[in-house]
């Protein structure tokens, strides 16, 4: 049966366009040697959201190589990281979580409290953070992209573009595999709360490991997602959706297309991919978020319907989720001394080690003949 449905859907999306009522940025690429099998608007500036926090971890996964931090390094909530604008943890002001703990929050939840909070950790403020972030793309050759926050709510400044977020999502996949479980894990648990992911692969599209979701109004639904089935790994990175349905049902496609065979190689890496960093990044706010966004949002239901009420959908698998259970450690005090361990006990008088002197003076000043003669206590006479 399973087999029939898959077929069937092979055979449908072969007949569905690729092509939407607005040419947003998409890109899908065989993460086993980087060949672009479709690639749309790659180059084009968009604005992140919180695919930002890709870059954050990979900041944060440098220093822990470095030596400077520990995933048991304790990331605290300062009242800037607090009054974030959500999503947030939930955590109080001064509460702090092990790093670790804070990387499943920042990467699960999209916890925009907890990734200032670990910025300030790790650089002191935000300012000297997002200076390493971007020191960091530069290295990466990431020539579209800048970043302003470490969270990614909405900054003008804060750019990037499919192209570069596909390679950065490679850097941290080539160069920090053993921090991949995070990136597929569906729920944290923090305390009675349950902070879900919105990556909705993850439970009903099976082989899919990670990675990130964003959304701001100006970008509109964001999300770089990673597919492992049959042996072969794809990356499909979907920009400004106009739902969460249509950000999940486009993301599928783009890898059952790599998948099936429908999309082939076309040539380039992903490396060879020009990014257009002199254009204006796309403002999406009117068509998601302003006037004009029931009209536009109607236009792509038009022309993409897949998920829809009575339409088919590429996300029918049922994915056992995988969950974390994060700590709270309340307030760590901080600036008081720790008591100071109590003296060694160091002997007065000497201990005596001979005859002689066991013979004389037990104690200075009392001499062992002290009480010489005074009889001893008559025992008590028996009872008769």
């Amino acid at each position: 049966m399973l087999l029939v449905r898959r077929l069937l859907l092979v055979a449908f999306l072969a007949l569905v366009s690729l092509t939407p009522a607005r040419a947003n940025p998409m890109l899908l690429v065989d993460m086993d040697n980087f060949d672009v099998l479709y690639a749309q608007e790659a180059g084009q500036p968009w604005h992140p959201a919180s695919l930002t926090k890709l870059m954050t971890a990979y900041v944060v996964f440098e220093k822990i190589a470095e030596g400077s931090i520990t995933l048991e390094t304790p990331v605290t909530i300062s009242r800037k990281a607090f009054n974030e604008a959500p999503s947030k943890s939930g955590l109080a002001v001064g509460s702090a979580v092990t790093l670790k703990d804070a990387l499943y929050l920042m990467l699960v939840k999209s916890a925009n409290d907890v990734s200032m909070a670990i910025a300030e950790t790790i650089a002191g403020d935000e300012a000297s953070f997002v200076a390493m972030m971007n020191e960091t793309a530069a290295r990466m050759g990431l020539s579209a992209t800048h970043y302003a926050n470490p969270n990614g709510l909405h900054n003008p400044a804060q750019v990037t573009s499919a192209r570069d977020l596909a390679v950065l999502s490679l850097y941290i996949r080539q160069s920090f595999p053993q921090y991949l479980p995070i990136f597929g894990t569906e729920a944290v648990v923090l305390g009675k709360k349950r902070l879900e992911s919105e990556n909705k692969l993850l439970t009903t599209f099976s082989g899919t490991t990670g990675m990130k979701t964003g959304f701001v109004c100006a970008s509109g639904l964001n999300m770089v997602a990673t597919v492992e089935r049959n042996g072969r790994r794809m990356m499909a990175v979907v920009l400004g959706a106009s739902s969460g349905r249509e950000r999940n049902e486009r993301t599928a496609e783009l890898v059952l297309k790599g998948l099936s065979g429908a999309a082939q190689p076309s040539g380039q890496t992903i490396l060879n991919v020009a990014n257009n960093p002199g254009a204006a990044p796309v403002d999406m706010r009117p068509m998601i978020c302003g006037k004009d966004a029931k009209a536009y949002v109607a236009a792509q239901e038009a022309a993409f319907p897949m998920g829809l009420e009575g339409q088919p959908s590429y996300l029918n698998d049922t994915v056992v989720p995988s969950s974390y259970v994060a700590t709270d450690l309340g307030r760590l005090a901080t600036g008081v001394a720790l008591p100071r361990p109590r003296p060694p006990h160091v002997p007065v008088f000497a201990v005596p080690t001979t005859e002689a002197a066991l013979s004389g003076d037990l104690r200075p000043g009392l001499p062992a003949s002290v009480g010489a003669g005074v009889p001893y206590p008559r025992p008590r006479p028996a009872n008769l």
